[in-house]
């Protein structure tokens, strides 16, 4: 039992760095509806220098200039195929292998916009090779590596082929850049529901529970996964059979998770260039993921964690609903 006379014991600090917190969700499912706020958003996610933006450059730059010609691709032939897993295997070591030596290895700015304290483990038998930074290499630059560039060829196949309807720019401006800005949010889509799914009995234990033994991430987490799990991050692609798109907008949605997953698990909010620039690349709404396990199961864009109740915003109130939420859960077990 406590003493009444000695102070209130202060609660141990869980993260080195947070973004302002409660985390706001997009407003785009508000109700009732805020279309202002949702456009205000929509244009702030849309800033140039930000993640996503870069993403749709590199996706333009990626299909006019590193990608085999259609008429090439409309005949299978290994040969292109191995351009594509080439080119994707460089992009990996450059994302992943570049923000995991400046953060972790070379520490160029320490602990600055560092997440968790913890360190990447070694020693520790759940990881292959008892090392958890090997582990999640050997499965990013095999499984990983592999299903990108399998899902990239199957979609560019067929869009030589003729099996996709294929737009430009030029064509139909409107659904082209419609599909630009759905892009972002299908990937949300898919994502949540693909996570909630392997985080239900045995697709967790077989599956989702190697991608979870990173409690603390950093880049070369984002991909590290069970095969099975591996295959169907990129699925999404297939909505493409459905909509009309080109294929910098394939690109453009596979990059959301071979570049994205590695820049969101970095472990840091911001890389920084100099004294006082900085990038974001972090993801504190799935940091919570993995640290809290059985919460934030999508993204900040998509409304199913609130609507189910699954939502944390990063506050001590949100550790709190997160505690008894699984207490309830094992106390009907």
């Amino acid at each position: 039992m406590s003493d009444p006379a000695l102070p209130p014991r202060a609660k141990r600090k869980i993260w080195n760095y947070t973004p302002q917190l409660p985390i706001q969700t997009a407003p785009y499912w508000d109700w009732p509806m805020k279309p202002l706020a949702a456009l205000k958003y929509l244009l702030q996610s849309w800033n140039p220098l930000a993640l996503r933006a870069l993403l749709l450059v590199f996706a333009v730059i990626t299909w006019t200039y590193l990608t085999p010609s259609l008429s090439r691709i409309e005949t299978f032939g290994w040969d292109w195929v191995a351009e594509i897993w080439f080119r994707n295997f460089c992009i990996l070591m450059v994302v992943a292998g570049g923000l995991h030596l400046a953060l972790w290895r070379f520490r160029t700015q320490q602990d600055e916009y560092r997440y968790d304290m913890r360190p990447m483990m070694k020693g520790a038998k759940v990881f292959t090779f008892k090392n958890q930074v090997w582990d999640n290499m050997f499965w990013t630059l095999g499984p990983a590596l592999t299903f990108w560039t399998f899902w990239e060829c199957l979609i560019l196949y067929s869009y030589a082929n003729g099996w996709i309807t294929m737009i430009t720019l030029d064509g139909n401006p409107i659904w082209f850049i419609a599909m630009t800005v759905f892009v972002p949010i299908w990937a949300g889509f898919h994502f949540y529901w693909l996570h909630r799914l392997l985080h239900v009995g045995v697709l967790y234990k077989k599956v989702h529970a190697w991608h979870h033994r990173n409690i603390n991430t950093g880049p070369w987490s984002g991909l590290a996964m069970h095969p099975v799990e591996s295959f169907f991050l990129m699925f999404d692609t297939m909505i493409f059979f459905l909509l009309p798109s080109h294929p910098t907008h394939a690109i453009f949605l596979l990059f959301h998770h071979g570049i994205g997953a590695p820049t969101s698990h970095a472990g840091f909010e911001h890389v920084k260039f100099g004294d006082k620039a900085k990038f974001q690349v972090g993801d504190f709404f799935h940091q919570l993921h993995h640290r809290f396990f059985d919460c934030n199961y999508g993204t900040w864009e998509t409304p199913w964690d609130e609507w189910f109740n699954t939502f944390h915003d990063g506050t001590d109130e949100g550790n709190d609903m997160v505690r008894e939420r699984r207490r309830k859960i094992w106390a009907t077990e």
